[in-house]
């Protein structure tokens, strides 16, 4: 009997649960099916012999639901894109196969990621369902090397885009003159003149346009390919343009050599040749802009070092950074990068860590200290065991985690998917609508086939399908070099419409460590003495004000003397002897039970509680001598970190487990709206969800493990990088600085980034609906212009690359500073 566990997607009810359990129970070899609606698994025990596991999927899909035997994710290198048709395409061809989950490409950084069934389908599956779509995949591997190839790669396909543009310009402009400059009162050679011999001039310009259709054949084996395969891109389009026009100037050669010479008015070779030169110069710049859109993730893998001082068997060798292993001891000198992640053993140092961080200031570290690796070693020669290494390390982290999101979609790119997966196929109809209207309307076959061409190279799916993922590739590497990982478009979307911000108060809005704040004195006693006493009474205490206390006196490097006969007083606190003095340290219940008089020390106390400080009374030998306060301070940006939101629109909460009175005097020092105050940890999500239920889109920040919950109920869940690890795995931005300054950088940034998308859509969207009736003529039947093919094959170039220039300007995006 076998035992199996299968995730069965589709379920929303107990009675989807009931469906699924029912369809599986009846199989014959089924001993035992239970579906748990809560985990959506479906646990079935079944005999191998009689049953299997594709038959149970088989039963499952059958009444409407999917049952997957696990989940991989993976992403793949796309080669052959051209256009947003083109991603559509490979999508389409993935996403339809039996096992995938779901499947999304983004023609910007050209990957395509799958989440899939590998129980049911294969890598080698999905990269020739890819192959059959007319386009190449390659598992995309995670390593610095491989990053390298690609970008080698890249750059090779961008200097062989110029030669060609170069190659084809250089026998254009002689063409374009050839054929045009006689109309402009040019002077031609008799030997290729139109009137004198049109047979000469008409072979001339075929000579002049093979090299061109040559440099420029990937248009036309592409564009066919996929026109065949029944998935037309913006090649096709291309490819139908010129190599109608180039075939009708082909005929009308033929026609010339046969005598008859009025045909050479009428050919079409400048305008293949100008559009297949146009059109490759702007891919060329179409391709170097979205080289740009990717400079973050470069800049990243730039900071690591390429080698590492490694002791092995007592010597010091160099080897490679791949090389290094976990607990290998490397060694680091003075000015140098440290190459992994690790724990230093040896010396004293100070290292700046500002790549990660932001932060200016070297960060001082001694044996135990944690390092990273690509921080730069400053002034000290160290040793230290190697913890992380390779993709585990927290630069490689934090470059997969913009990768990611450079490569994932916003919700607001759905519709300009979906339209330009039907894009071309469309463009190809209304061409020949168009030209056949034209031509039965009384036009002649060279007026409508001009009409064709136009439409067809005018029309350009390629700034439908670069205007998002370009701006959130500029957005989320801006994202990352300020300090604030965005995890994905989805995040960087939702984040501009964030109408309340709700901070965990201990470790967020403050640090999280109590500090001793005011020492108020009676009876003649110092500060120093008062504050030496008390924090030798409270050595050895687990109490977070002892510890705050004993920590402010080995801060002024106090000596602390011996105690004896410590006695705890159960919830008033404690009673102690030192050096020979009898003292008492704790609330006002213990004096009170002591009878000892606080004089004026009660108002004070009482003022200090109102400021969200913790007075504890100390008594020496039954007399008062004095208060100690201990607070957990304000972060040092805090306050104009929520002015900033509040200069945003945005409404700033708290949350926090302190009582109402210690909250809100912390909420009156930072200009907190709202405290909720009290909260249990687990509480936390209950009480974002109770925002939310009041319409609000919240965000939530915070950096415990009990704020996990709460910044996944959130819409944005934001956690301070200094936080716990699975605050930051549950969060949608990761704040590396641990600044609060950088929740409005986060929100500033996404909406700088959709404010770009939307005017990427409209200028593509807007060109498109101005063009392509432009070149079907609508305008001329109203007495208006006619458009040259030339003149549409350069607007067609221009449109996307203006979009890709338009998401550039997201580079120069800086937070706003508060005056």
């Amino acid at each position: 009997m076998t035992t199996k566990t299968l995730n069965i997607e589709g379920m929303t009810c107990a009675s989807c649960a009931q469906t699924v359990e029912n369809a599986t129970r009846n199989l014959k070899g089924m001993q035992e099916a239970n579906v748990n609606l809560a985990t959506e698994k479906l646990n079935i025990s079944y005999d191998e012999s009689l049953l299997s596991v594709e038959e149970i999927q088989s039963a499952v899909a059958q009444v409407g639901y999917k049952a997957l035997t696990g989940r991989e994710h993976k992403s793949f290198n796309i080669e052959g894109m051209t256009c947003a048709s083109c991603a559509q395409t490979v999508e389409k061809a993935t996403g339809t196969l039996n096992g995938v989950i779901s499947s999304s490409v983004n023609l910007a950084t050209e990957k395509m990621t799958v989440d899939y069934d590998p129980a049911i389908l294969t890598v080698s599956d999905i990269t020739q369902a890819v192959a059959d779509s007319g386009y190449a995949a390659h598992e995309d591997i995670d390593s610095m090397n491989t990053v390298e190839d690609s970008k080698m790669k890249k750059g090779k396909y961008i200097h062989s885009m110029w030669k060609r543009f170069v190659a084809s310009a250089i026998v254009t402009v002689p063409l374009l003159y050839i054929s045009m400059g006689h109309m402009a009162g040019l002077p031609l050679p008799s030997v290729i003149d139109p009137t004198m011999n049109p047979a000469i001039f008409a072979l001339l310009q075929l000579i002049l346009t093979l090299p061109v259709m040559f440099f420029g054949r990937q248009f036309f084996t592409v564009g066919f390919k996929t026109l065949f395969k029944g998935h037309p891109n913006m090649d096709s389009l291309v490819a139908l343009g010129t190599g109608a026009a180039f075939i009708y100037s082909v005929g009308a050669t033929i026609a010339i050599w046969f005598g008859y010479g009025d045909f050479s008015e009428v050919l079409y070779y400048e305008s293949a040749a100008v559009i297949l030169t146009l059109i490759t110069l702007g891919k060329y710049l179409e391709v170097r802009s979205k080289g740009k859109t990717s400079e973050a993730i470069e800049k990243l893998m730039g900071l690591a070092p390429k080698t590492a001082l490694v002791v092995r068997d007592g010597k010091e060798i160099k080897l490679s950074i791949d090389e290094v292993a976990v607990g290998d001891t490397v060694i680091v000198k003075p000015g140098e990068k440290i190459p992994v992640d690790g724990k230093v053993l040896e010396g004293m140092t100070s290292v700046d860590e500002a790549m990660l961080t932001g932060e200016s200031i070297p960060v001082e570290k001694n044996p135990g200290d944690n390092v990273i690796g690509a921080s730069i070693n400053k002034n000290g020669t160290i040793q230290y065991k190697a913890t992380k290494v390779g993709k585990d390390t927290a630069l490689s982290q934090i470059i997969k985690l913009v990768e990611e999101a450079q490569g994932s979609k916003a919700p607001i790119a759905k519709m300009a998917d979906i339209i330009s997966g039907y894009f071309v196929p469309i463009v190809i109809v209304i061409a020949l609508i168009s030209s056949l209207a034209w031509y039965f309307g009384g036009e002649d076959g060279l007026f409508s086939l001009t009409i064709a061409i136009s439409v067809l190279v005018i029309a350009c799916p390629c700034a439908l399908g670069l205007a998002t993922p370009t701006a959130i590739m500029v957005g989320t590497g801006k994202g990352a070099e300020n300090g604030v990982l965005i995890k994905g478009g989805v995040a960087l979307e939702t984040t501009h419409k964030i109408q309340t911000i709700v901070f965990d108060k201990t470790g967020t809005i403050t640090e999280g460590k109590p500090k001793v704040t005011d020492i108020i004195t009676e009876n003649g006693i110092s500060d120093t003495e008062l504050l030496q006493l008390t924090a030798s009474a409270e050595k050895g205490s687990e109490h977070p004000l002892g510890e705050a206390i004993v920590k402010g006196a080995e801060e002024k490097d106090l000596k602390l003397s011996k105690s004896e006969n410590f006695n705890a007083i159960p919830g008033q606190g404690i009673e102690v002897e030192i050096d020979g003095k009898k003292l008492l340290a704790g609330n006002k219940k213990l004096m009170d039970t002591r009878n000892i008089s606080l004089k004026t020390l009660a108002e004070i106390a009482d003022t200090l509680a109102r400021n969200g400080k913790t007075p504890m009374y100390v008594a020496i030998n039954d007399q008062i001598a004095g208060i100690i306060a201990v607070a957990d301070t304000v972060k040092e940006n805090s306050v104009a970190a929520i002015e900033k939101l509040h200069k945003m629109g945005i409404e700033v909460a708290m949350i926090t487990g302190d009582n109402k009175g210690t909250a809100e005097a912390i909420a009156r020092q930072v200009g907190i709206d709202r405290v909720l105050s009290e909260v249990l940890p687990e509480d936390k999500a209950n009480e974002v969800k109770k925002l939310q239920s009041g319409g609000k889109k919240v965000a939530m920040v915070g950096d415990g493990i009990n704020d996990a919950p709460a910044l996944a109920q959130a819409e944005i869940g934001i956690a301070i990088g200094s936080g716990t690890d699975v605050a930051i795995e549950s969060a949608d931005i990761v704040l590396m600085r641990s600044d609060l300054m950088d929740v409005s950088t986060a929100v500033e940034l996404s909406k700088a980034t959709i404010r770009n998308i939307k005017e990427n859509l409209f200028w593509a969207f807007a060109y498109n609906i101005i063009g392509i009736p432009f070149a079907m003529g609508i305008f001329y039947f109203f007495g208006g212009p006619l458009l040259n093919p030339i003149i549409a094959g350069a607007a067609m170039s221009l449109s996307s690359v203006s979009v890709l220039l338009n998401a550039l300007r997201l580079k120069r995006f800086k937070p706003s500073v508060i005056k």
